[in-house]
Protein backbone atom coordinates (compact mmCIF):
# COMPACT_ATOMS: atom_id res chain seq x y z
CA UNK A 1 0.00 0.00 0.00
CA UNK A 2 1.29 3.38 -0.71
CA UNK A 3 1.37 6.98 1.94
CA UNK A 4 -1.99 8.81 1.95
CA UNK A 5 -2.36 11.17 -1.04
CA UNK A 6 -1.42 14.71 -0.08
CA UNK A 7 -4.39 16.77 -1.49
CA UNK A 8 -3.30 19.96 0.87
CA UNK A 9 -5.30 22.41 2.34
CA UNK A 10 -8.48 23.27 1.02
CA UNK A 11 -8.43 25.85 -1.87
CA UNK A 12 -11.03 27.90 -3.85
CA UNK A 13 -11.85 26.31 -7.26
CA UNK A 14 -10.40 28.51 -9.21
CA UNK A 15 -6.69 27.51 -8.20
CA UNK A 16 -6.91 24.22 -9.66
CA UNK A 17 -6.16 23.28 -13.56
CA UNK A 18 -9.10 22.97 -15.86
CA UNK A 19 -9.54 18.89 -16.88
CA UNK A 20 -7.75 17.86 -19.66
CA UNK A 21 -8.71 16.04 -22.54
CA UNK A 22 -7.46 12.51 -22.14
CA UNK A 23 -3.35 12.27 -21.80
CA UNK A 24 -2.97 9.43 -24.24
CA UNK A 25 -5.21 11.48 -27.31
CA UNK A 26 -2.49 12.69 -29.68
CA UNK A 27 -2.51 16.92 -30.08
CA UNK A 28 -4.59 18.29 -32.89
CA UNK A 29 -2.92 17.93 -36.37
CA UNK A 30 -5.11 22.06 -36.84
CA UNK A 31 -3.98 24.55 -34.55
CA UNK A 32 -7.14 27.00 -33.97
CA UNK A 33 -7.25 31.23 -34.05
CA UNK A 34 -9.64 33.22 -32.49
CA UNK A 35 -9.86 37.03 -34.22
CA UNK A 36 -11.24 39.15 -32.81
CA UNK A 37 -11.58 42.59 -34.29
CA UNK A 38 -15.04 44.42 -34.28
CA UNK A 39 -14.78 46.01 -37.84
CA UNK A 40 -15.43 42.63 -40.26
CA UNK A 41 -13.38 43.72 -42.73
CA UNK A 42 -10.46 43.76 -41.11
CA UNK A 43 -11.25 40.36 -39.35
CA UNK A 44 -11.89 39.00 -43.51
CA UNK A 45 -8.75 40.56 -43.96
CA UNK A 46 -6.62 39.01 -40.92
CA UNK A 47 -8.34 35.16 -41.87
CA UNK A 48 -7.44 36.12 -45.47
CA UNK A 49 -3.45 36.09 -44.68
CA UNK A 50 -3.61 33.47 -42.13
CA UNK A 51 -5.97 30.91 -44.33
CA UNK A 52 -3.85 27.60 -44.38
CA UNK A 53 -1.97 27.59 -41.87
CA UNK A 54 -4.73 27.08 -38.76
CA UNK A 55 -8.33 26.95 -38.18
CA UNK A 56 -9.97 30.21 -37.46
CA UNK A 57 -12.67 31.73 -35.78
CA UNK A 58 -14.08 35.28 -35.44
CA UNK A 59 -15.70 37.16 -32.52
CA UNK A 60 -16.71 41.10 -33.19
CA UNK A 61 -16.87 42.26 -29.69
CA UNK A 62 -15.77 41.36 -26.47
CA UNK A 63 -18.79 38.81 -25.06
CA UNK A 64 -18.69 36.79 -27.99
CA UNK A 65 -14.43 36.79 -27.77
CA UNK A 66 -14.88 35.50 -24.04
CA UNK A 67 -17.71 33.06 -25.00
CA UNK A 68 -15.93 31.52 -28.13
CA UNK A 69 -12.58 31.26 -26.10
CA UNK A 70 -14.18 29.07 -23.20
CA UNK A 71 -15.99 26.78 -26.07
CA UNK A 72 -13.65 26.65 -27.97
CA UNK A 73 -10.02 26.78 -26.39
CA UNK A 74 -8.40 28.21 -29.16
CA UNK A 75 -4.20 28.07 -29.52
CA UNK A 76 -4.19 31.92 -29.74
CA UNK A 77 -5.57 34.66 -29.73
CA UNK A 78 -5.71 37.84 -32.01
CA UNK A 79 -6.63 40.72 -30.21
CA UNK A 80 -7.81 44.07 -31.38
CA UNK A 81 -7.99 47.07 -28.59
CA UNK A 82 -10.38 49.38 -29.97
CA UNK A 83 -13.57 47.80 -29.28
CA UNK A 84 -17.22 49.28 -28.22
CA UNK A 85 -18.64 48.16 -24.93
CA UNK A 86 -15.71 46.06 -24.13
CA UNK A 87 -12.09 47.00 -25.13
CA UNK A 88 -9.25 44.29 -26.03
CA UNK A 89 -7.45 45.24 -22.88
CA UNK A 90 -10.48 44.30 -20.57
CA UNK A 91 -11.08 41.26 -22.62
CA UNK A 92 -7.41 40.61 -21.65
CA UNK A 93 -8.08 40.80 -18.25
CA UNK A 94 -11.11 38.70 -18.25
CA UNK A 95 -9.10 36.15 -19.85
CA UNK A 96 -6.29 36.00 -18.07
CA UNK A 97 -8.30 36.00 -14.64
CA UNK A 98 -10.53 32.73 -15.91
CA UNK A 99 -9.19 29.58 -15.42
CA UNK A 100 -10.19 28.03 -18.15
CA UNK A 101 -8.70 30.63 -20.35
CA UNK A 102 -5.74 31.89 -18.81
CA UNK A 103 -3.34 30.11 -20.42
CA UNK A 104 -4.15 30.78 -24.12
CA UNK A 105 -1.73 33.01 -25.45
CA UNK A 106 -2.93 36.75 -26.71
CA UNK A 107 -1.51 38.79 -29.36
CA UNK A 108 -2.83 42.52 -29.60
CA UNK A 109 -3.67 43.37 -32.82
CA UNK A 110 -4.33 46.81 -33.48
CA UNK A 111 -4.02 50.68 -35.18
CA UNK A 112 -3.31 51.90 -31.37
CA UNK A 113 0.88 52.41 -31.46
CA UNK A 114 1.12 55.01 -28.42
CA UNK A 115 4.08 53.06 -26.42
CA UNK A 116 2.07 52.39 -23.52
CA UNK A 117 -1.10 50.79 -24.55
CA UNK A 118 1.98 48.12 -25.75
CA UNK A 119 3.18 48.16 -22.63
CA UNK A 120 -0.08 48.09 -21.06
CA UNK A 121 -0.70 44.91 -23.21
CA UNK A 122 2.60 42.69 -22.61
CA UNK A 123 1.78 43.67 -18.98
CA UNK A 124 -1.61 42.15 -18.96
CA UNK A 125 -0.16 38.87 -20.08
CA UNK A 126 -0.65 39.59 -23.82
CA UNK A 127 2.58 37.57 -25.55
CA UNK A 128 3.13 40.02 -28.53
CA UNK A 129 2.14 43.66 -29.60
CA UNK A 130 1.20 43.98 -33.72
CA UNK A 131 0.53 47.40 -34.83
CA UNK A 132 -1.48 47.94 -38.15
CA UNK A 133 -1.26 48.04 -41.24
CA UNK A 134 0.92 45.20 -40.70
CA UNK A 135 2.93 43.13 -43.17
CA UNK A 136 1.40 39.68 -43.97
CA UNK A 137 4.50 37.29 -43.82
CA UNK A 138 5.57 39.21 -40.75
CA UNK A 139 2.18 38.76 -38.85
CA UNK A 140 2.01 35.38 -40.37
CA UNK A 141 5.61 34.57 -39.06
CA UNK A 142 4.68 35.74 -35.63
CA UNK A 143 1.86 34.02 -35.68
CA UNK A 144 3.37 30.84 -36.39
CA UNK A 145 6.19 30.94 -33.85
CA UNK A 146 3.60 31.44 -30.97
CA UNK A 147 1.23 28.71 -32.38
CA UNK A 148 4.91 26.46 -32.18
CA UNK A 149 5.59 27.66 -28.66
CA UNK A 150 1.74 27.07 -27.58
CA UNK A 151 2.18 23.36 -29.41
CA UNK A 152 5.33 22.67 -27.11
CA UNK A 153 3.65 23.97 -24.19
CA UNK A 154 0.89 21.46 -24.29
CA UNK A 155 3.14 18.96 -24.78
CA UNK A 156 5.29 19.91 -21.82
CA UNK A 157 2.12 19.83 -20.00
CA UNK A 158 1.14 16.47 -20.63
CA UNK A 159 4.24 15.32 -19.58
CA UNK A 160 3.87 16.84 -16.11
CA UNK A 161 0.77 15.59 -15.66
CA UNK A 162 0.82 11.99 -17.14
CA UNK A 163 2.52 8.53 -15.63
CA UNK A 164 5.40 7.84 -18.00
CA UNK A 165 4.72 3.99 -18.56
CA UNK A 166 0.86 4.04 -19.40
CA UNK A 167 0.87 7.57 -20.14
CA UNK A 168 -2.38 7.94 -18.26
CA UNK A 169 -2.98 10.13 -15.47
CA UNK A 170 -0.15 10.61 -12.94
CA UNK A 171 -0.95 10.57 -8.79
CA UNK A 172 -0.46 14.07 -8.98
CA UNK A 173 -2.50 15.25 -11.34
CA UNK A 174 -5.39 12.85 -9.88
CA UNK A 175 -4.71 14.88 -6.26
CA UNK A 176 -5.39 18.25 -8.19
CA UNK A 177 -8.47 16.97 -9.83
CA UNK A 178 -10.00 15.42 -7.40
CA UNK A 179 -9.71 18.26 -5.06
CA UNK A 180 -11.52 20.59 -7.65
CA UNK A 181 -13.87 17.75 -8.67
CA UNK A 182 -14.95 17.47 -4.90
CA UNK A 183 -15.61 21.48 -4.83
CA UNK A 184 -17.64 21.56 -7.86
CA UNK A 185 -20.00 18.77 -6.89
CA UNK A 186 -20.28 20.25 -3.61
CA UNK A 187 -21.69 23.61 -4.97
CA UNK A 188 -24.13 21.27 -7.74
CA UNK A 189 -25.14 19.09 -4.84
CA UNK A 190 -24.16 16.21 -7.07
CA UNK A 191 -22.20 12.87 -6.57
CA UNK A 192 -18.10 11.52 -6.64
CA UNK A 193 -16.95 8.39 -6.92
CA UNK A 194 -13.70 6.52 -6.80
CA UNK A 195 -12.73 3.27 -8.38
CA UNK A 196 -9.65 1.73 -6.15
CA UNK A 197 -7.76 -1.06 -8.40
CA UNK A 198 -4.71 -3.48 -7.61
CA UNK A 199 -3.60 -5.85 -9.48
CA UNK A 200 -3.57 -9.45 -7.93
CA UNK A 201 -0.08 -11.28 -7.05
CA UNK A 202 2.11 -8.51 -9.58
CA UNK A 203 4.90 -8.91 -7.39
CA UNK A 204 4.39 -13.18 -8.38
CA UNK A 205 3.65 -11.59 -11.67
CA UNK A 206 7.11 -9.48 -12.04
CA UNK A 207 9.44 -12.36 -10.33
CA UNK A 208 7.76 -15.03 -13.15
CA UNK A 209 7.80 -13.04 -15.94
CA UNK A 210 9.98 -10.37 -15.96
CA UNK A 211 10.01 -6.65 -14.95
CA UNK A 212 9.94 -5.74 -18.63
CA UNK A 213 6.87 -8.14 -19.46
CA UNK A 214 5.68 -6.52 -16.46
CA UNK A 215 5.97 -3.22 -17.46
CA UNK A 216 4.14 -4.23 -20.38
CA UNK A 217 1.06 -6.13 -18.54
CA UNK A 218 0.53 -2.86 -17.07
CA UNK A 219 0.53 -0.40 -20.21
CA UNK A 220 -2.31 -3.36 -21.71
CA UNK A 221 -4.04 -3.14 -18.40
CA UNK A 222 -4.01 0.87 -18.76
CA UNK A 223 -5.52 0.71 -21.94
CA UNK A 224 -8.02 -2.02 -21.40
CA UNK A 225 -9.03 0.16 -18.10
CA UNK A 226 -9.48 3.17 -20.22
CA UNK A 227 -12.09 1.71 -22.35
CA UNK A 228 -14.43 1.17 -19.54
CA UNK A 229 -14.71 4.71 -18.78
CA UNK A 230 -17.33 6.42 -21.70
CA UNK A 231 -17.48 10.03 -20.12
CA UNK A 232 -14.98 13.17 -20.67
CA UNK A 233 -14.95 14.06 -17.51
CA UNK A 234 -14.25 10.35 -15.77
CA UNK A 235 -10.21 10.12 -14.60
CA UNK A 236 -8.20 6.85 -14.68
CA UNK A 237 -4.75 8.05 -13.18
CA UNK A 238 -1.83 5.06 -11.90
CA UNK A 239 -1.67 5.67 -8.60
CA UNK A 240 1.94 4.20 -7.59
CA UNK A 241 3.13 0.63 -8.55
CA UNK A 242 0.59 -1.92 -10.36
CA UNK A 243 -2.44 0.28 -8.42
CA UNK A 244 -5.05 2.53 -10.53
CA UNK A 245 -7.56 4.88 -9.69
CA UNK A 246 -10.76 5.72 -10.90
CA UNK A 247 -12.60 9.25 -10.86
CA UNK A 248 -16.06 9.20 -11.49
CA UNK A 249 -17.69 12.65 -11.43
CA UNK A 250 -21.82 12.64 -11.60
CA UNK A 251 -21.64 8.81 -10.13
CA UNK A 252 -23.67 7.20 -7.24
CA UNK A 253 -22.30 4.20 -5.80
CA UNK A 254 -24.44 1.87 -7.55
CA UNK A 255 -22.84 3.58 -10.83
CA UNK A 256 -19.36 3.26 -9.71
CA UNK A 257 -20.59 -0.35 -8.41
CA UNK A 258 -21.22 -1.28 -12.62
CA UNK A 259 -17.91 0.31 -13.77
CA UNK A 260 -15.72 -1.61 -11.42
CA UNK A 261 -17.22 -4.70 -12.36
CA UNK A 262 -16.93 -4.11 -16.54
CA UNK A 263 -13.48 -3.28 -15.07
CA UNK A 264 -12.42 -6.24 -13.57
CA UNK A 265 -14.69 -8.45 -16.45
CA UNK A 266 -12.36 -6.08 -19.30
CA UNK A 267 -9.32 -7.61 -17.54
CA UNK A 268 -10.63 -11.15 -17.80
CA UNK A 269 -11.24 -10.84 -21.09
CA UNK A 270 -8.00 -9.42 -22.26
CA UNK A 271 -6.77 -13.06 -20.47
CA UNK A 272 -3.27 -11.94 -20.05
CA UNK A 273 -1.24 -14.91 -18.56
CA UNK A 274 -0.65 -15.08 -14.95
CA UNK A 275 0.80 -18.67 -14.05
CA UNK A 276 2.44 -17.56 -10.87
CA UNK A 277 -1.37 -16.59 -10.13
CA UNK A 278 -3.06 -18.63 -6.96
CA UNK A 279 -6.20 -17.55 -8.46
CA UNK A 280 -6.18 -19.03 -11.60
CA UNK A 281 -4.36 -19.00 -14.81
CA UNK A 282 -4.70 -15.25 -15.62
CA UNK A 283 -4.30 -11.94 -14.48
CA UNK A 284 -7.14 -10.38 -12.10
CA UNK A 285 -7.88 -7.60 -9.84
CA UNK A 286 -9.08 -6.37 -6.82
CA UNK A 287 -11.46 -3.18 -6.26
CA UNK A 288 -12.49 -1.06 -3.57
CA UNK A 289 -15.11 1.49 -4.73
CA UNK A 290 -16.69 4.65 -2.41
CA UNK A 291 -18.91 7.36 -3.19
CA UNK A 292 -19.70 10.32 -1.65
CA UNK A 293 -21.96 13.73 -2.09
CA UNK A 294 -19.42 16.53 -1.46
CA UNK A 295 -20.59 18.50 1.34
CA UNK A 296 -18.57 20.74 3.87
CA UNK A 297 -18.82 18.09 6.49
CA UNK A 298 -16.92 15.75 3.70
CA UNK A 299 -13.59 15.74 2.30
CA UNK A 300 -11.74 14.41 -0.69
CA UNK A 301 -9.21 12.51 2.11
CA UNK A 302 -12.20 11.15 3.32
CA UNK A 303 -13.46 9.69 0.34
CA UNK A 304 -10.18 8.42 -0.95
CA UNK A 305 -9.48 6.60 2.56
CA UNK A 306 -13.04 4.94 1.80
CA UNK A 307 -11.59 3.61 -1.14
CA UNK A 308 -9.01 2.42 -0.14
CA UNK A 309 -10.19 0.33 2.81
CA UNK A 310 -12.18 -1.47 0.64
CA UNK A 311 -9.47 -2.29 -1.71
CA UNK A 312 -7.89 -3.94 1.33
CA UNK A 313 -11.22 -5.42 2.50
CA UNK A 314 -11.21 -7.30 -1.20
CA UNK A 315 -7.29 -8.25 -1.37
CA UNK A 316 -7.87 -9.39 2.45
CA UNK A 317 -10.92 -10.85 1.29
CA UNK A 318 -10.01 -13.51 -0.96
CA UNK A 319 -8.40 -10.68 -4.14
CA UNK A 320 -10.24 -10.71 -7.35
CA UNK A 321 -13.40 -9.09 -6.36
CA UNK A 322 -15.01 -5.80 -5.88
CA UNK A 323 -16.11 -4.42 -2.28
CA UNK A 324 -18.33 -1.58 -1.96
CA UNK A 325 -19.77 -1.99 1.53
CA UNK A 326 -17.89 -1.98 5.00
Amino acid sequence: MYPPLDIGPAMPYSAFPPPLPHLLQPLPASQKVLVVDDVPDNAAIICNVLKGMCDLMVAHDGEEALSLARQHQPDLILLDIRMPLMDGFEVCRRLKADLETTQIPIIFLTAMTEPHCEELGLNLGAVDFVTKPFRAPVLQARVRNHLEIARQRQMLQRLSHSDALTGVANRRFFGAQLTREFLRLQRLGQPLSLVMIDVDHFKEYNDHYGHLVGDDCLVQLSQTLLEVLHRPGDLLARYGGEEFICMLPHTDLEGAVLVAHSASEAVRVLGLPHAASPLGETLTLSLGVASIVPSPATSAQQLLADADRRLYQAKHGGRNRVVWQG
